[in-house]
């Protein structure tokens, strides 16, 4: 990811209602959730969820794929992978021993795989 990648998505991620289409799109992974469904939970009316979506998408951190009469939206992981990494990368100036406590706070996050980190 470059810089404008970056500004994109967290351009992207830097509106309420988008937040919380990713945050609901990241507990539903990897199944994913129907655009329908995203707008019934979060009560937002569907023209304006489908704005959100295109932006987020455009973004490169939500994916799609239709369904049968549905489009499912999931989390690009590997879009959201790939912006943690490039806001970290310069990490703590070559001593990861100080960026142990950051990345086990984020592997902590995921209680179905829990680990520790060490160097």
């Amino acid at each position: 990811m470059d810089n404008d990648g970056i500004i994109l998505a967290l351009g992207a991620l830097a509106q309420t209602t988008r937040l919380d289409v990713f945050r609901l799109l990241v507990r539903h992974e990897p199944a994913g959730i129907a655009a329908g469904e995203i707008a019934r939970q979060l009560e937002i009316p569907h023209n304006t969820l489908s704005a959100h979506l295109g932006i987020l998408a455009r973004s490169g951190l939500v994916q799609s794929q239709r369904k049968s009469r549905s489009i499912i939206y999931r989390a690009n992981l590997e879009g959201f992978r790939a912006m943690m990494l490039f806001l970290v990368s310069d990490c703590c100036g070559g001593n990861p021993d100080q960026c142990a406590t950051l990345i086990n706070e984020l592997i902590s996050c995921c209680p179905a795989k829990p680990a520790v980190f060490q160097y």
